[in-house]
């Protein structure tokens, strides 16, 4: 599937930003060529556009031989960090139960299955739940899949996850659940 057609008002450094923070994930960089259908060289020259952009912001563009990301700005880390330890001691909210039953039931499953169950873009929720270690990630290919943390088990008072309440009826019905139909 190729964008670069449909939406060719916009540059290529605002398209490749969008990409980066809709997955906020690391992303192939071929994977990212290929799907703009652009050369290496407008490729390169689009992060350097997008990196001279960003430079005086909170976000900065991190990039390895094989994929690129967005990163908070270092200058940022100790209001970063302060965040995250006001977030570790919120609650997770009823979003957050959701999303953690889902991967709780479910494991391993990826954010768009998580997404497709919720009808929403999880990215905010997955994000605080790893960082309250309830969750953990495991990159595969190239997606990742959520799984719970011993720690969870351990809080919940079980040590698998076959002692939680109705656990098969739980997995038959979210096996029979189709969003279109519901």
């Amino acid at each position: 599937m190729v964008f670069r057609a449909t939406i060719s008002r916009m540059p290529l450094d605002v398209l490749i930003e969008a990409m980066l923070f809709y997955q906020s994930t690391p992303l192939k960089k071929a994977s990212l060529r290929k799907l703009f259908d652009v050369s290496e060289a407008d490729f390169t020259h689009a992060i350097e556009q997008l990196r001279s952009r960003l430079e005086f912001g909170a976000t900065r563009v991190v990039e390895t031989d094989l994929e690129i990301s967005l990163t908070t700005a270092p200058e940022l880390s100790e209001f970063i960090e302060s965040l995250r330890k006001a977030e570790l001691k919120g609650d997770i909210g009823k979003a957050g139960a959701e999303t953690l039953a889902i991967i709780l039931y479910r494991e391993p499953i990826s954010r768009a299955e998580i997404d497709r169950i919720r009808g929403v873009n999880s990215s905010f929720i997955l994000r605080n739940l790893l960082v309250k270690g309830l969750v953990e990630r495991d990159s595969v290919g190239n997606s990742y899949q959520f799984r719970i943390t011993p720690e969870l088990l351990r809080h919940l008072g079980v040590t698998t996850k076959q002692e939680l309440p109705r656990f098969s009826e739980f997995m038959t019905a979210v096996d029979s659940f189709n969003p279109e139909t519901a």
